[in-house]
């Protein structure tokens, strides 16, 4: 239901290959680093969004995604649930085309706004347990 396998397949291999990962920082124990390097090496361009604006994995950061000063495809979101809703929005407001958010984090209400702008979207899902999935 949150992640139907076909808009997971367009979002890793349609959607674009820039993604602003929410709540990446330069903390290598944290899940967002781990799951950063993974799209790295399936070829995704990392942008860190964190309110250090730390450069991780090579790619300089930025507080906010309105602060990214050239197009985002997909918004990775690494917040809790309370918080995603807010990223999800700022992510129609930027242009993005899709949003995934992370394992265990949802917001029905969210999805079925980002959903309404005409954004993909998945939640509940990581992409770096999916892309290697795709063959």
């Amino acid at each position: 239901m949150y992640g139907d396998p076909a808009t997971i397949r367009k979002i890793l291999t349609q959607s674009g290959d820039t993604w602003a990962v929410v709540g990446l920082s330069g903390n290598r124990s944290r899940a967002a680093y781990g799951v950063a390097e993974v799209l790295q090496r399936y070829g995704k361009r990392v942008v860190p969004v964190h309110p250090k604006a730390e450069t991780v994995h090579g790619e300089q950061g930025y507080a906010s995604l309105a602060d990214i000063p050239f197009p985002v495809d997909v918004v990775d979101v690494f917040v809790n649930s309370d918080l995603a809703g807010g990223v999800a929005d700022e992510a129609v407001a930027v242009g993005a085309r899709a949003v995934w958010f992370q394992l265990g984090v949802v917001d029905e209400a969210a999805c079925e706004r980002t959903r309404a702008a005409g954004l993909d979207m998945v939640m509940d899902r990581c992409p770096a347990i999916e892309i290697p999935r795709l063959g």
